[in-house]
């Protein structure tokens, strides 16, 4: 007698390297394959993405080369911000999705935040909230300073300098004169690296000088991708020719913070949490309670008064 034989569909591990409308595409050792999430999956009442990009998955292959996605692995990061709420919903009492996590990318190794030093002029509010939430959800930092050419050394170095001088990687680059581009290149090898930042900071003249056609390749994919205005992000990972992948996103103009705390915020800026334990009252806001190591230390100069001020300003909310 025969015995029998097995038609249990064979697991495949892989990447989701692009997620939009409800198809995923993965990446497997055979090959990139369209995907759909397994009935069982879409049961699961969750407070954020079932599936995304950078989710590490299972799936099983299905006669017409496609395939369902059986099993989403845990996720050891991500970069996340509050899902913006449809239009008009809160005016008219609805429930607003305010809690709800919208993942811009799961699991990077690495976030590169994009800033120019000119034209557009960097707006260091926004990269100070970029950094809490690389902070918050334990995600490495690069901070990148692009458009060097158009300042001189000793004004990029006032910009951006004081990151470094807290422990912040920030890389000097320009697309024109090549200027740290090798170094850029080097820092995202092997990695999954997701790479944000304001419209106009020339991230996709800067891919290219990483990687020729590689920052076309973004920009179409962005374009493709970018539903309404700065609402939905769908990224797709776009793999680097030294090895790791690469995510851009269009240009973000604000990035409400998910499921971060104000009373611990200060917990995310480098600079200030070294003084916290010193406060007089262990609930210190840090805006006028007397005893309070923080303000002591912004007067001193140890903190940055502009660090000092973004903070209240991301806490007032």
């Amino acid at each position: 007698m025969l015995s029998a034989i097995s038609h249990q569909p064979l697991a495949i591990s892989g990447l989701v390297i692009k997620a939009q409308s409800g198809f995923f595409t993965v990446h497997t050792e055979h090959g990139n394959v369209v995907c759909k999430l397994r009935g069982k999956l879409k049961q699961k009442k969750l407070e954020s993405d079932l599936a995304t990009v950078g989710d590490r998955v299972t799936i099983s292959l299905l006669d017409d080369g496609t395939g369902m996605i059986e099993t989403v692995g845990e996720r050891t990061r991500a970069l996340t911000r509050r899902k913006p709420s449809p239009k008009g919903r809160a005016a008219r009492g609805g429930v607003t999705d305010d809690q709800h996590e919208s993942i811009i990318i799961a699991n990077p190794d690495q976030a590169v935040f994009v800033f120019a030093c000119a034209q557009p002029a960097p707006h260091l509010g926004m990269l100070d909230r970029f950094l809490v939430v690389a902070e918050a959800n334990h995600i490495p930092p690069i901070i990148c300073a692009n458009k060097n050419d158009l300042v001189s050394p000793e004004e990029s170095e006032k910009l951006f300098g004081g990151y470094r001088a807290i422990g912040y990687t920030v890389i000097y680059t320009s697309a024109i004169t090549g200027v740290g581009v090798d170094t850029l290149r080097e820092s995202l090898n092997e990695k999954i690296s997701v790479l944000t930042g304001p419209s106009g900071v020339g991230k996709s003249s800067l891919l290219n000088a990483i990687q020729p056609q590689l920052g076309i390749t973004v920009k179409k994919v962005s374009e493709a991708t970018q539903k309404g205005r700065h609402t939905t992000v769908h990224p797709e990972l776009i793999p680097l020719n030294g090895g790791g992948w690469v995510a851009d996103t269009p240009g973000v103009r604000a990035l409400a913070l998910y499921d971060i705390d104000k009373y611990e915020l200060d917990g995310y800026f480098r600079d200030i949490c070294l003084y916290v334990d010193h406060c007089a009252f262990n609930n210190c806001t840090h805006s006028q309670e007397s005893g309070c190591a923080v303000r002591a230390a912004v007067e001193r100069g140890e903190i940055q008064s502009r660090r000092y001020e973004s903070y209240l300003r991301i806490r007032a909310g």
